[in-house]
Formats: structure tokens, C-alpha cells, sequence
């Protein structure tokens, strides 16, 4: 078996190396990656070759969404078999800290995230991981949905944080692919009206056809008077901030309802960001932030699986492995254009 992967060589480029097909220890599983999909922080270390103190060195491989074949399995896993179909959760954790021995195991901190450095991705044709963390797919979930569980554990982290309830309103900053799959998990979280908001009209029409309520051109309405006008004044019992930019962050406060619930998402580039934290606690507002996410694999998939959530019309744009670093460069220069890119690795 040959095992080529693509690697980032400096920012902005893409080479191609054969590695040795990793050897798995007892509990791990080989899987032959079949989908993975381009993330925002993929993009943003091509480009930038950093996200904060996390800097790639060297050539590194991308990626952390991915779904594919059971390949081979150690000799203490019971659960899969060779020929499954199964998504990777991307973070390995020590499960002996504070935080996993609490459950909150997304905030380990001694984790190995595909993608992270030091930790290298998932754009190669084998790539081993644990048993525990490779959820088998369903018949009817493709694999393309399958690297979509990871984007969608996100969204669902977020609602599930705002606490979205049947009846509620809620707005969602920014309809990027995050943006978009916490709009799915609010709808299928029983929100009776969901307001996406960002300035890229064709997002904003692709949210529509995904069941937003309602959307707003920042460039064109004034945010706050329209959710006023959408909300009769009272403003939306959660808000999902998911667009990391310092205005919207800002604007949180403005369109919460009192006694409702802000959820930060987003990352935002500049560090500090002005806050009116007067006007939250005059509405006696919570703010709630996340990292990554928890126990929703199973979740995702089964919300998947049920057609409760559709994750695939998401995708807007699918290219080949051995296009990887066109890919890549598409989705840089067209972030207009593109909501979800995946990549089918061959």
C-alpha cells in the first residue's frame, strides 16, 4: 500500500510525499481516508502559517474532517471491522486530567487534534486513530456526510449551549459554514424563528434555502433596528456569534433579548474586542463561549441519519486529492463563492 500525502510546504503551497502507512497499536483502527473537508483554519494556516501561538514548521499536513474505510484493526478492538465506513472525531485526549475526568474532555489539555501543530492532518490515504473515536456510519449516510460530522458537532455544541428551545428566536452572525450548520442544529432544536446576518448576499440567499427566517445584508440594513423590527423590540432569546468579527461581537449585546443567552463562536483575529457589558447586565444577559465540542458524534450522525439535519447541501464545491493545492487556492481567492469545499482523496 502507498501512502501519499499532501503537504503544506511554506504558505500558499502544496507538495506531495509518500509516507509510511502508519502501524496501529491494539486499540487503534487503519482507516483509507475517502472525504475531508477544507476547514476555515485549514485555510487560514495555508495562507498565514499560523492561528495564534499554534505555527506549522516545516511541511505539515492539513485537514481534521474526515470520513473513510476501516482498513485494518488492532487486536483489542471489538467494535469495527475491515470495510466499515466510519468519521473520525479529530481530537485524541489524555483522559486523565481535571477536564476529561469531568467530562469535559474537549478542553484537555493535553490533546492531539488532526491539524494542530505539532499534530499532523488527515489529507493522506492512511491515517490511524483510535477505536473510541472512529464512529461507524450508517447505510444511508454518505461519506461525504460523514466528514461533515465535524462542522455539525460544532453547531450542535453551540445551540446546545444556548440552550435553544422549542418557540425560541434566535440570531446567527455569519453564514459560513459554521454559521449555517448552528442555524440547522437551532432549527432542529425546535427554534420557531432563526435571523442569519452577514454582508455576502449569496450566503445569506444560501441560508435561506436552509430554512433561515429571515437574513440581513449588514451592508445594506442597520442590524439592530431590523432585529428590533423582526423581534416586535425584544430582541432574541439566544444569539450565535459565529463571524469572529469585532463589530458583530459588539453587536451581541444589542439584539439579545433580556434575560437571553450571547454563545461566542467565531475566533476573532484581533485579540480584544470592545464589549458593552453594561447594556448585557442591565438585560441581566449571559455570554457562553465553546471549544470545539463533546459527546455529539453519535448525535450528529444519528441527526444525519433520521434527516433531521442535511448537512450535504452545504457543500458547494468538491475537488480531487490530486488538485489539492488548486483547492486550496479556490477557496482563498473565493470565499464569496464557497460555503463548504471538500476534498476526495483517491
Amino acid at each position: 500500500m502507498k501512502n501519499n500525502a499532501a503537504f503544506m510546504s511554506g504558505t500558499n503551497n502544496m507538495i506531495y510525499k509518500e509516507i509510511p502507512v502508519p502501524e496501529i497499536a491494539p486499540h487503534e483502527v487503519l482507516v483509507k481516508v475517502d472525504v475531508v473537508g477544507i476547514c476555515g483554519s485549514d485555510v487560514h494556516y495555508y495562507e498565514h502559517g499560523n492561528i495564534g501561538d499554534f505555527v506549522v514548521k516545516g511541511d505539515f499536513i492539513l485537514g481534521h474532517e474526515c470520513a473513510g474505510f476501516v482498513e485494518a484493526v488492532g487486536s483489542d478492538v471489538k467494535s469495527l471491522k475491515p470495510g466499515d465506513r466510519v468519521a473520525l472525531e479529530p481530537g485524541v485526549v489524555c483522559g486523565k486530567c481535571e477536564q476529561c475526568l469531568s467530562g469535559k474532555y474537549n478542553l484537555c489539555e493535553h490533546v492531539e487534534f488532526f491539524a494542530t501543530p505539532p499534530y499532523h492532518g488527515v489529507f493522506a490515504n492512511y491515517v490511524k486513530h483510535p477505536e473510541n473515536l472512529c464512529f461507524k456510519l450508517p447505510e444511508n449516510v454518505s461519506n461525504m456526510e460523514g466528514a461533515l460530522v465535524e462542522p455539525l458537532a460544532v453547531g450542535l455544541h453551540a445551540a446546545a449551549q444556548g440552550d435553544v428551545k422549542l418557540g425560541d428566536t434566535v440570531i446567527v452572525f455569519g453564514s459560513g459554514c459554521i454559521g449555517l450548520v448552528s442555524l440547522l442544529a437551532s432549527k432542529a432544536r425546535g427554534a420557531s424563528k432563526v435571523i442569519v446576518v452577514d454582508i455576502i448576499e449569496k450566503r445569506l440567499e444560501f441560508a435561506k434555502k436552509l430554512g433561515a427566517d429571515y437574513v440581513i445584508n449588514a451592508k445594506a440594513e442597520n442590524v439592530i433596528e431590523k432585529v428590533a423590527e423582526l423581534t416586535g423590540g425584544k430582541g432574541a432569546h439566544v444569539v450565535i456569534e459565529t463571524a469572529g468579527s469585532p463589530i458583530t461581537i459588539g453587536q451581541t449585546a444589542d439584539v439579545v433579548k433580556t434575560g437571553g443567552t450571547v454563545v461566542l463562536v467565531g475566533m476573532s483575529v484581533k485579540a480584544e474586542s470592545s464589549y458593552d457589558f453594561m447594556k448585557l447586565m442591565g438585560k441581566e444577559g449571559t455570554i457562553k463561549t465553546i471549544f470545539r465540542y463533546r459527546n455529539l458524534y453519535p448525535v450528529a450522525i444519528n441527526a444525519i441519519s433520521s434527516g433531521t439535519i442535511d448537512v450535504k447541501s452545504i457543500v458547494t464545491h468538491e475537488f480531487e486529492f490530486d488538485e489539492i493545492k488548486h483547492a486550496f487556492d479556490y477557496v482563498s481567492e473565493n470565499a464569496v463563492d464557497v460555503v463548504k469545499a471538500v476534498v476526495k482523496i483517491k
